[in-house]
């Protein structure tokens, strides 16, 4: 085989070989990836409190925010992983195009070579086939480098795929991040105007509420009003005052010319109160502490308080008021009265308010009404009309110690005599027997004297 013969068939192998190789690589198909569906929000749910429900609803809205945020910033660090993978790829693409073109030349270089070994005739058939054999490695390397451009190509349009994706799911958690954020208005705005209703509301409530309880107050001080204004019945007071006596028992002893004197006197008696405190109410005359001269001091005293249910008062002390010495009182405590389970009476606020009183024998003999006619010559005092005897029920006649009430159930005062009732407005004492087994530094029987002067000293119609 002659030299030209042997570059013709060289050059029409070559030529062969480039016109058969694919240098282009062929643009994959995109796949049109579906849209990626929107992520409904949390609808609210409704709740019996409505307010609770908007709370828990609101921190549901923080949450799902939190857990989108940490969504979107791992989408972000992937894409940015997603570029830097890409950039690498292009920059190797970017390589092996150049290593193809490198490959090109030396190949190109190798044609050369043939020619000018097929024109110089020095060539061997082991030299050609040697050239044969790296044109053929150069070409294997060549279609290896390609097969890489196109995987490298692949991946790229795969992570271009994978971008798209993630700059959607973007797209749309922003979109989601703002409609969370104008449903947290919204439910901030609910909560605050649920917040605003139920304050009026409970303003509603404390208004009608204060409105109900000046009604309930108003209705109780017209009631008491009607009821202060209505006269009971005289029947209904005498039965109360019967069922609210107690018995009280005064005991006094002394040394005498012809040995030991002892003295004691029971009376009944009503608790009754100043709107302080409360004492047992009696004549002097019903005690053993009888007023006028006497042979001596008492040196022992005791005075005792006793209901028919058994309960029973040890009382510390016996005063004489300073508004007549003859109206004697035994002060208790509040406890004390409530053991007794008596009813303790009150001072008449307005004595004149009818013009009738209903007086009690103060031994429960007998009751009814009369009239009382004040006396400007003896204030504190008011005269008992005894021509109405025949109104009054019982064998009875006005006599000292006997308990005069007002219509109202009050206590008007307590008769000194049988004339004159003498109007309790204060228990304040003029002298105090205290009860005890020494009472001989009380000097009663000095005090007693000074008290029967007193009385003594009064108008003749007083006494």
């Amino acid at each position: 085989m002659n030299r030209t013969l042997l570059l013709i068939i060289v050059d029409f192998l070559f030529l062969n070989l480039i016109a058969l190789t694919r240098w282009e690589k062929a643009e994959p198909v995109r796949t049109v990836q579906p849209p990626v569906p929107e992520v409904a929000a949390n609808a609210p749910s409704k709740t019996d409190d409505l307010v609770e429900a908007m709370r828990q609803s609101l921190a549901d809205e923080q949450s799902s925010q939190q857990s989108l945020a940490q969504k979107l910033a791992f989408a972000n660090t992937t894409l940015t992983a997603r570029e830097q993978n890409l950039a690498a790829l292009q920059a190797q693409k970017g390589q092996l195009a150049a290593a193809l073109t490198e490959t090109q030349r030396t190949a190109a270089e190798l044609s050369a070579k043939v020619a000018a070994s097929a024109e110089e005739a020095t060539l061997t058939r082991d030299q050609l086939a040697q050239l044969q054999r790296e044109l053929d490695e150069k070409n294997a390397e060549a279609e290896r480098q390609r097969i890489a451009i196109e995987g490298l190509a692949r991946q790229q349009a795969d992570s271009q795929k994978q971008i798209a994706g993630l700059t959607m799911a973007v797209v749309v958690g922003e979109t989601e991040k703002e409609q969370l954020r104008a449903q947290t208005v919204t439910l901030q705005g609910q909560v605050q105007t649920e917040r605003e209703e139920r304050a009026k509301v409970e303003q509603n409530s404390a208004q009608l509420a204060q409105g109900v309880g000046q009604l309930a107050q108003k209705s109780g001080e017209l009631t008491k009003e009607i009821r202060d204004n209505r006269p009971i019945n005289p029947n209904t007071l005498y039965s109360d005052f019967l069922a609210n006596q107690a018995e009280a028992t005064f005991t006094a002893s002394r040394k005498g010319l012809f040995g030991q004197v002892d003295r004691s006197k029971t009376a009944p008696t009503i608790f009754v109160t100043d709107g302080g405190k409360v004492y047992a109410l009696l004549h002097a005359a019903d005690t053993v502490f009888a007023f006028g001269p006497a042979s001596g001091n008492w040196e022992r005293m005791g005075v005792s308080l006793a209901r028919p249910s058994g309960s029973r008062i040890a009382a510390e002390s016996l005063e004489f008021l300073a508004s007549d010495p003859r109206a004697v009182v035994v002060p208790v405590s509040a406890a004390e009265a409530a053991g007794m389970g008596v009813k303790v009476y009150a001072l008449a606020a307005d004595p004149f308010k009818f013009p009738e009183a209903v007086l009690i024998s103060g031994r429960g003999k007998g009751y009814g009404a009369v009239g009382f006619k004040l006396d400007p010559d003896h204030p504190g005092y008011v005269r008992v009309d005894n021509r109405l005897f025949k109104r009054l029920f019982g064998d009875f006649a006005p006599a000292r110690g006997d308990i005069v009430f007002s219509q109202s159930g009050e206590i008007l005062g307590i008769m000194v005599n049988s004339d004159y009732c003498m109007l309790l407005k204060d228990f304040t004492p003029l002298e105090t027997f205290r009860s005890g087994d020494d009472t001989r530094g009380q000097q009663t029987e000095s005090v007693l004297a000074s008290l029967d002067a007193r009385v003594r000293g009064m108008a003749p119609e007083l006494q």
